[in-house]
């Protein structure tokens, strides 16, 4: 029960990432407004997670919508202690030459924008109790290149920044600023891109278990939920402006193959020199 007496508004919360978190909340003590625009879905989860969980219809690409979502989660809960914003898309892809202005903002107001409006009204109703957790989704591609389409690695990025400039500022208030950096996890939109059927997720997890670094270990949505958990609850009190990897490890190198110099080899000197003698 980590997050025993505690409140949250979590957005994309229908499925994938969103929808784990909910039930880690939920199951540690938490109530949960579910933020989505897959409203079916989302009502379906709210009622089956009970314990005072409620869903409100969310796109986070209309700061009117982000905001009267927070302010519904006053309303149903009287305060608003935590918000994980891990609503997303993968966006526009393709090459920089062709790549289309319209999606590209259009990527842009899901991934980036958004995530300022939630920060935004988070911090609208937290700054008056000095208290709060705000967590984001960035992702590796947010800090490495070469990991995603340009837009999609643009707006990561700037979440980060955005994570660590807004921390910064809260800090004073008693508001904690952290972000996650997901690699891959078996969720319904990795399994589309992967698979071409966004509910074959159990081929999503064997092909991601080969890609792993961590031999045979798919990235999962629980995975990601446990880091928000950490971030979200009282463990986590000194953390803020950080950016949290949940990736096996991709983003400081390791791959399935394994580094080089995996054999013992005498100690390498001077070009043409090894071993501790001359």
């Amino acid at each position: 029960m980590r997050l025993e007496g505690k409140t949250a508004l979590i957005t994309g919360a229908a499925s994938g990432i969103g929808a784990a978190a909910v039930q880690r909340f939920v199951d540690e003590g938490c109530r949960v407004c579910l933020g989505d625009i897959q409203v079916e879905q989302g009502r379906a989860l709210a009622e089956q997670c009970g314990n005072g969980s409620i869903f409100v219809a969310c796109d986070v690409t209309d700061e009117d919508a982000v905001a009267a979502a927070v302010d519904t989660a006053v309303e149903a809960f009287g305060h608003l202690d935590i918000v994980f914003h891990s609503a997303g898309i993968v966006g526009a892809v393709g090459p920089v030459a062709t790549t289309p202005g319209d999606e590209w903002r259009f990527s842009i107001d899901v991934l980036l924008n958004g995530t300022f409006y939630l920060m935004k009204h988070a911090a609208r109703v937290m700054q008056p109790r000095r208290s709060g957790s705000i967590i984001s989704m960035a992702s590796t591609a947010g800090v490495m290149g070469g990991l995603g389409p340009h837009a999609y690695a643009a707006a990561k990025h700037g979440v980060v920044g955005l994570t660590k400039n807004v921390a910064t500022e809260l800090a004073a208030h008693g508001i904690r600023v952290n972000t996650i950096a997901a690699a891959s996890m078996a969720t319904p939109m990795v399994a589309s891109i992967i698979t071409g059927d966004p509910a074959d997720l159990a081929g999503a997890r064997k092909k991601l278990a080969e890609l792993s670094p961590i031999h045979g270990r798919p990235g999962l949505p629980e995975d990601v939920a446990n880091a928000a958990l950490w971030l979200a609850s009282d463990e986590s009190a000194y953390t803020t402006g950080h950016t949290l990897t949940t990736d096996a490890g991709i983003t400081i190198g390791a791959t399935p193959e394994g580094q080089q110099f995996s054999e013992y080899e005498p100690i390498i000197r001077e070009a043409g020199k090894s071993g501790l003698q001359d």
